[in-house]
């Protein structure tokens, strides 16, 4: 009779009784010679199943595969000629070797205007047919659809933010239950002197892993799981004085420390020397602030930098004598300059870095700064409070490098009476790669995206990894991080931003959060500077700053590859804002002028020998005399960039 046991599921199952096995005449048998003999038809067994296998190739993935609405004409003669409706496309993928359709997904809301394709016949233009097939057949598609094809691959998507995600904010449902294994890494700088409090993290494996090294600039790391080959990247971030660095997948070793030397800063050829010799930082250099004169330096503008403080131990910040500490104002409003993020002092330096023989130069070093230390842990009611402080103290411009979660009516309704008073506010654009954060999409305030441009940092760092996919002809990019929409009203250097952090250091960071500086510094200029902001035609009124704004937005010029929805205006140009003379007659970024919907050539046509003599878009804002309408500014006003607002035009 069988046994019956329970599994560890619980379920009832069945096992023979323990007799001995016999053999056909009935006479008993050994274990070993069953045994024996079991394995011999295993083995048996087994190469009958490899002769019947297939030999290994490469595995089919998923692809998208979508019509184009190019022209076939412009591409050559093929297959995929005429133009394709996506029932077009199913039925071709059907018809070649090699390739499974798996899914068809056809969106009926969008139809090709009629007589451009099968559209005009009821056919659905838009959708995408998913399906499986090798990267070689994906290739031989993508070449003979001769540009009306899309063929890409079906991504994984991950719960990732934009941005490298740190490890420490990654949680694991469950506790680890695996093996483990430690990995020593040693950070060192120049000459291999060990760096200390920097930031090492691993990715791949089982759980992303991240350590600080110590004072022997060893970092010691938690492997979850044995092999090394696992971790698909290492990052690398120095607190200041040094590049970043990314490794995609690294080398390591579990048996001997792993070493890593991180280049000094001041090594790279646009800083070298620096800070004993003082240094322009690539976005500065890029809005030309180089060829402005040197004694346009902001004296009489009031700055407001609404952040987490500014350390005024650091040189460059020295100069900064007012502020207010709005989240410890109970307690001591004066200790704004303690800033234990650096994150308020490296905007500061952008705006207004003083001494111009040692470190960084700002925009507006003769600026009076005032520093609102908002950070950490300000909320939109601390906020307001920092804007009342500025129509108290007469603030002219104030830059907000931070952003909330979702619009505030109560926060809208301070910005627009410190507009009402005369304050301008630029603020970040968001770092989320996503749709503009407030305040930032306030049609109240000037945001600012972020570009950067290759060969301003080396290739081997984390700056790398925010290329977009946009790089122009002189190397501009818009950073993948940057938020996008028709409320961004410029773009500015945001890449590998070389500024002032505590205690008297410096350090090359990333985010909207340093574009907006570079656009409060030039405001200043252009306040304190600009001759019609001088007069009695402009007292401090909303009317103030919309026309800084507008100033500031038609200075600009088309960087990268992308559309306004991703730079707005452009890079503002701190010679044009300025209303100062421009050495190129013809500028080159005039011919990119096409990519915003608006003919090559538009801007010199309309403005006439103005703009013939270098003033380019200058003339569109009024660059001729003091209080004056240059001719060009209802002709720029009449051709908006596409997609943007009129903000108070």
């Amino acid at each position: 009779m069988p046994k019956h046991t329970k599994s560890a599921a619980g379920e009832a199952q069945e096992t023979p009784d323990a007799t001995p096995a016999t053999g056909g005449n009935g006479s008993k048998r050994t274990a070993a010679e069953g045994a024996r003999d079991s394995g011999a038809d295993s083995a048996a067994a087994s190469a009958a199943a490899i002769a019947r296998g297939r030999p290994v190739a490469e595995r089919k993935k998923k692809y998208l595969v979508a019509p184009r609405t190019a022209p076939g004409g412009a591409f050559g003669v093929s297959s995929w000629a005429a133009p394709l409706g996506l029932s077009a496309v199913q039925q071709a993928l059907n018809a070649l070797p090699d390739i499974d359709v798996v899914d068809t997904i056809a969106t009926r809301g969008g139809m090709a205007p009629a007589g451009f394709g099968p559209a005009s016949m009821g056919d659905a233009t838009d959708g995408v047919v998913v399906a499986r097939m090798t990267d070689q057949k994906a290739g031989e598609l993508l070449q003979r659809g001769q540009g009306q094809l899309l063929v890409e691959r079906d991504q994984h998507l991950e719960l990732l933010d934009p941005m490298l995600r740190r490890p420490d904010l990654v949680s694991s449902l469950t506790p680890y239950q695996g093996p483990q294994a430690e990995l020593l890494l040693a950070v060192v700088g120049s000459g291999g002197a060990p760096l200390p409090e920097v930031e090492v993290s691993l990715f791949g494996g089982a759980l992303p892993s991240t350590a600080v090294t110590g004072p022997d600039g060893v970092a010691r790391l938690r492997l979850y799981g044995e092999d090394a080959h696992t971790i698909s990247g290492l990052y690398v971030k120095p607190r200041t004085d040094y590049w970043s660095l990314y490794q995609r997948d690294p080398d390591l070793s579990l048996d001997e420390p792993n070493v890593v030397m991180l280049r000094p800063l001041a090594d790279w050829p646009a800083l070298r020397g620096m800070p004993q010799q003082s240094a322009m930082g690539w976005g500065a250099r890029a809005m030309r602030l180089d060829q402005v004169p040197q004694q346009f330096r902001g004296r009489g503008v009031k700055v407001a930098v609404i952040d987490s403080g500014a350390a005024t131990t650091h040189d460059n910040l020295n100069q900064i004598r007012a502020g207010f500490d709005v989240i410890n104002k109970k307690v001591d409003r004066s200790t704004w300059n303690v800033d234990t993020l650096g994150h308020g002092s490296h905007c500061a330096g952008v705006i207004a870095a003083a001494d111009p023989a040692w470190g960084i130069r700002g925009f507006a070093p003769e600026a009076e700064i005032h520093v609102c230390k908002l950070f950490p842990g300000g909320q939109v009611s601390q906020l307001i409070d920092a804007l009342e402080y500025c129509i108290e103290q007469g603030i002219d411009v104030v830059n907000m490098s931070l952003g909330g979660s979702s619009p505030s009516e109560a926060l809208e309704r301070q910005i627009v009476r410190a507009k009402q008073a005369g304050v301008a506010c630029i603020a970040a654009a968001g770092n989320s790669a996503a749709a503009v954060q407030y305040p930032g999409s306030s049609p109240h305030v000037l945001a600012v995206a972020a570009i950067g441009k290759i060969g301003e940092f080396p290739p081997d760092s984390y700056h790398a990894e925010t290329i977009g996919s946009d790089v122009d002809m002189q190397g501009y990019f818009t950073a993948r991080f940057s938020c996008f929409g028709p409320q961004v009203d410029v773009c500015a250097p945001g890449v590998a931003v070389v500024s002032s952090v505590p205690p008297n250091n410096f350090a090359a960071w990333d985010g909207t959060s340093m574009a907006a500086p570079h656009v409060t510094g030039l405001a200043a200029l252009v306040l304190a500077h600009r001759p019609e902001f001088q007069s009695m035609a402009l007292p401090r009124s909303p009317e103030r700053v919309e026309r800084l704004f507008q100033v500031l937005r038609m200075s600009a010029r088309p960087v990268t590859l992308s559309d306004p929805n991703r730079i707005g205006y452009g890079l503002p140009d701190a010679l044009v804002a300025l209303g100062l003379p421009v050495a190129q007659p013809g500028m080159a970024w005039q011919a990119v002028s096409a990519g915003f919907g608006i003919p090559a050539g538009m801007f010199a046509a309309a403005l006439g020998d103005g703009a013939r003599m270098g003033m380019g878009m200058g003339m569109g804002v009024g660059t001729g005399p003091a209080g004056t309408n240059a001719p060009g500014q209802a002709v720029a006003m009449q051709y908006p960039f596409g997609g943007l607002r009129p903000s108070g035009w």
